[in-house]
């Protein structure tokens, strides 16, 4: 029987949970190395592909956001509406949906704008509770692969390949994430996306 969307809201919660708590590991095993804190936004810039899990709590967020602090809300969806625009011309899928074709193909040009859910002022993102996985674990040192790791550039400086290797995680070992988005394809809600046209007002 297919999930519910309920049980898919549920399913993403026990999803963060369960980075939460791997990634608060890699930060013990990590100590000084790792150098991330409130308004370090260099990994906040330019276009990466999300998940449609991704863009739903965004979504989600978004709405919270609003019941919270309408200035605010209405803020992030006038950057996103003005990124969405400006990367619809090289946009690598369909920017009536937002629905991205090519991930590889993400426009150099916009490497330096920063994500509409970054507040410019503060330096901190506005729909924190509600980021993408990529986001949540971006920064300690993660396996992405068999003989694979990956973490900010910033951090680990002067740890070795040793050092690193013995802070890394896994994020996801139980492979939820895929569930809940196998779930999510079985309602025809499939694709990738970027953060801007998961928040910008949907086109009448």
């Amino acid at each position: 029987m297919p999930l519910s969307l309920v049980q898919i809201e549920t399913g993403d919660r026990q999803l963060l949970d369960g980075i939460s708590e791997t990634l608060a590991e890699a930060a013990r095993r990590s100590g000084e190395w790792l150098v991330c804190q409130p308004g370090c936004s260099q990994c906040c810039m330019g276009p990466f592909a999300i998940t449609q899990l991704d863009a739903l709590r965004l979504r989600a967020g978004l709405s919270a956001l609003q019941a919270a602090d309408p200035v605010r809300a209405e803020a992030v969806r006038a950057r996103a509406t003005d990124y969405a625009a400006a990367m619809a011309p090289l946009y690598p899928g369909d920017p009536s949906t937002g629905e991205l074709r090519d991930e590889g193909r993400l426009p150099d040009s916009m490497d330096g704008v920063p994500c509409p859910a970054l507040d410019p002022a503060t330096g901190c993102c506005d729909l924190y509770a509600a980021r993408p996985v990529t986001c949540r674990a971006f920064g300690p040192v993660t396996r992405i692969g068999e003989g694979t790791l990956a973490a900010c550039e910033l951090c680990y400086t002067g740890a070795t390949e040793e050092q690193m290797a013995a802070c890394a995680v896994d994020v996801d070992p139980e492979g939820l994430e895929n569930r809940l988005l196998a779930a999510l394809e079985a309602e025809d809600v499939r694709g990738k996306t970027i953060v801007a046209y998961a928040l910008a007002p949907v086109k009448q």
